[in-house]
């Protein structure tokens, strides 16, 4: 409190300078010529203010000089003895505003974060969804264009603009990864169902020059079905996932069109090689074309007839044999008769070596004129190939049935094939081993097949492998 009270002294000193100084009374005159021309009054009072302006102003540098640092201490004084209870509140408040700080950062930061992995998401999912099909279930066939010379950027362009895929641009980067740089110019005709690779590697094989009819759907046609299972097959359109996509034929048509003798004799004209032995009509076949339809996937049109569609098969089948034509007749059959004996291989066996061992045993038994004995010609005769049978109804199929297919009572071959025949089933008849098996069973629960010399063998066989199995 000393140090206060000296301080408080000093400031009334100041005022007592300052006072002197106003009246104080400038004793020198000035050596200024000009301001001695002027009138008395007037330069008398300008002398005294500039004058009285100067003390002023060296009384308040003064005072600066001498109070401000007095005043500073005597705040830092003040706030040295600051209550404790408004440091402690101050300190609150302040350690408040740091937690608020830290937390709006990290809440910026999650939400910086957060943003960013929505982002990566979204940016992930939609390039996965630009990859794949634009409709899985379309099944309208579009036609493009790739002008020769166009570049990858320029066929995603093409592709977006027929509503193919979502992005030019991906597609441009994905085909560059996956290397695909060989793609062809010319018409195609694609659809929505097929992914970003699909496209690319159809696209990289050879274009029509002109276009051509765009694919309306697919009729597949399995190995060994018989004409029967055919007709409906035709019906059923395998080109999309929707099972009751149908094709627009009909199993009637098919069924009349097969049977139709102009349709016949025009294709027996037109494919001599394949049909030069078909079966006459009165020959006791059920259908004269039987086994001469390929199994295979045939593409239709919107304006494929169905004489068109059964065409395509009966080629199918000439384009497959073509290897064999010449070496048929050295086997002593013709094609008619390969193909009744394939299509028997093609149901008695599973695997290709199983096909060549069968059809060796089919043809000792032929040089000897002993029965094929194959149940899968009665059931054919029965209407029921194709059909699911038991163990116990395959065991007591009637062997004595009527008919020319009865290959039990009858010795040779058929009058004709019981259903398509594979490749491989053909192949088999043309080329099959070599053995001395006269016999075969097939295990009927692991399908395996075992082949005898003897009648003996073959009976321990069978009761072995099937009916030690018909009650279990």
């Amino acid at each position: 409190m000393d140090e206060l009270q000296s301080k408080d002294t000093q400031v009334p000193e100041m005022n007592e300078l300052e006072q002197q100084a106003l009246q104080e009374t400038p004793s020198e005159q000035t050596d200024d010529p000009v301001l001695e021309q002027k009138p008395s009054g007037v330069a008398d009072t300008k002398v005294k203010t500039e004058w009285t302006l100067t003390k002023l102003k060296s009384v308040q540098e003064l005072g600066d000089t001498i109070i401000t640092p007095v005043v500073d201490k005597l705040k830092t004084s003040l706030k040295e003895e600051e209550d404790p209870v408004m440091r402690k509140r101050r300190n609150r408040q302040r350690k408040k505003q740091e937690v608020a700080a830290k937390r709006i950062a990290s809440t910026i930061v999650v939400i910086f974060l957060l943003a960013l992995a929505i982002t990566g998401y979204v940016g992930y999912s939609y390039v996965k969804s630009s990859l794949g099909p634009i409709d899985s279930n379309a099944a309208k066939v579009i036609q493009v264009e790739i002008p020769e010379g166009s570049s990858t950027k320029e066929i995603g362009n093409i592709l977006v603009k027929n509503k193919l895929i979502k992005n030019a641009t991906i597609f441009n980067y994905y085909s560059k990864l996956k290397s695909y740089n060989n793609f062809q110019s010319g018409f195609y005709n694609l659809d929505q169902t097929m992914s970003v690779d699909e496209l690319a590697k159809a696209l990289q094989e050879s274009g029509t020059p002109t276009p051509v009819e765009p694919i309306a759907g697919k009729v597949l046609v399995i190995e060994g079905y018989t004409i029967d299972q055919i007709a409906k097959a035709v019906t059923d359109n395998v080109n999309t996932k929707d099972e009751n996509d149908k094709t627009g034929f009909s199993s009637k048509e098919f069924l009349e069109t097969v049977k139709n003798p102009d349709f016949i004799n025009r294709m027996a004209a037109k494919y001599p090689a394949l049909l030069g032995s078909l079966p006459a009509a009165n020959s006791g076949v059920k259908y004269q074309l039987e086994g001469y339809l390929f199994p295979a996937t045939y593409d239709y049109g919107e304006k494929t007839s169905m004489e068109e569609l059964i065409e395509k098969m009966i080629a199918a089948t000439d384009a497959n044999l073509q290897t064999y034509y010449s070496q048929i007749p050295n086997s002593g059959m013709n094609v008619n008769q390969i193909l009744t004996l394939a299509s028997l291989v093609e149901k008695e066996g599973a695997t290709d070596e199983d096909r060549r061992n069968i059809a060796s045993v089919f043809y000792n038994r032929l040089n000897i004129d002993m029965p094929l004995q194959s149940n899968i010609a009665i059931l054919y005769a029965m209407g029921k190939l194709g059909e699911k049978t038991t163990l116990a109804e395959d065991a007591a199929i009637d062997t004595n049935i009527n008919s020319p297919y009865n290959i039990y009572v009858n010795p040779g071959l058929m009058p004709g094939p019981v259903g398509s025949p594979s490749l491989a089933a053909i192949q088999a008849t043309v080329n099959p081993n070599k053995t001395d098996y006269y016999y075969f069973v097939a295990d009927v629960t692991t399908g395996t097949v075992y082949y005898s010399a003897t009648i003996e063998e073959h009976n321990q066989n069978v009761e072995k492998y099937v009916n030690s199995k018909l009650n279990q």
